[in-house]
């Protein structure tokens, strides 16, 4: 009965290996702040310079942090980065675009 006592953090959604991931972490961090950036500015039609570029960038740094990443955590709060992200950049495009208003035509 001692494997009853034991955590099961094998299956846990939020498991770690134990081992520090200083790239990986840093990539989450700024996909997250870059697309909570994008994701509120877009609920503002004049900041579309902002949330359109933030998301863009916001995708590029998720997408590598994606495909390098090496634990669960780091794919799900990466997954919510992307996704807000991804969201920004689509209203910012909708709403203007990344050189709305800056090009004279």
């Amino acid at each position: 009965m001692a494997q009853a006592m034991r955590p099961n953090t094998a299956t846990s959604l939020f498991a770690t290996d134990g081992k520090p991931h200083p790239l990986q972490d840093t990539l989450l961090a700024i996909t997250l702040v870059l697309g909570i950036t994008a994701f509120v500015s877009a609920m503002f039609h004049n900041l579309h310079l902002l949330s359109s570029w933030t998301g863009l960038i916001g995708i590029l740094t998720g997408a590598y942090g994606q495909f390098i990443s090496e634990t669960t955590r780091e794919r799900t709060l990466l997954i919510i980065g992307l996704g807000a992200a991804a969201v920004g950049f689509f209203l910012g495009m909708a709403h203007g675009g990344l050189f709305g208003g800056v090009v004279g035509g």
